[in-house]
């Protein structure tokens, strides 16, 4: 199959996530990390601070009535959200090779405004995509199908001439249920040798 357009989802695709580093490093202990975060990331609230409409202020309050316990640690992690990144250079390098071999490159990514902006602030990201469409600009989040349809719709693509690259199993079959190809990733390494495919 040839493709013109490479669709990349951002975190732990394009970069990484290291929040137990992070969190240990605030003082918690590996378990008491691992809890809060099987709080914090599951809970619906996580998705409606990528859908962009309540405030980052709005969301703590809510995770703090429902997680009381968390209060003032989950507005820590948030107020400190750019500790958690880590960089995939290689895959950065890559990209570009990409975008000499002539693909067109595009992000679709699910992140809050605040959250995008501090993540991506030391990195070639933006720079390297032709363009975006992030939850938090059209409040709508993968795997609906909007927010496929508003990169289609945005910059003319015809999803066959696509292919997409995810890390969660329903985002990747929301793609291809409006007409992407896309594969699940698991790693960096596994970003690296899709993008060599792609290259030979």
């Amino acid at each position: 199959m040839t493709y013109k357009n490479i669709v990349f989802d951002i975190g732990r695709v394009l970069i990484d996530y290291d929040w137990m580093t992070m969190l240990k490093d605030h003082g918690l202990s590996e378990q008491e990390a691992f809890d809060f975060a099987m709080c914090i990331f599951p809970d619906p609230l996580w998705k409606e601070l990528d859908i962009g409409i309540l405030s980052n202020d709005e969301i703590v309050t809510r995770y703090g009535e429902k997680f009381p316990q968390y209060r003032e640690l989950s507005r820590w992690f948030i107020d400190n959200a750019h500790l958690m990144p880590v960089p995939r250079p290689r895959v950065w390098e890559k990209v570009r090779e990409l975008r000499k071999a002539g693909y067109k490159i595009y992000l679709l990514s699910n992140y809050n405004e605040w959250l995008f902006e501090t993540h991506l602030a030391d990195t070639p990201v933006r720079e390297l995509a032709d363009g975006a469409v992030i939850s938090y600009e059209i409040h709508k989040i993968k795997p609906e199908p909007e927010i496929y349809q508003a990169l289609f719709e945005k910059y003319g693509l015809d999803p066959a001439d696509c292919i997409f690259f995810d890390d969660r199993e329903e985002n990747v079959e929301g793609a291809k249920a409006v007409g992407m190809d896309a594969v699940q990733i698991f790693s960096e390494e596994q970003v690296l040798q899709e993008i060599e495919k792609l290259l030979q």
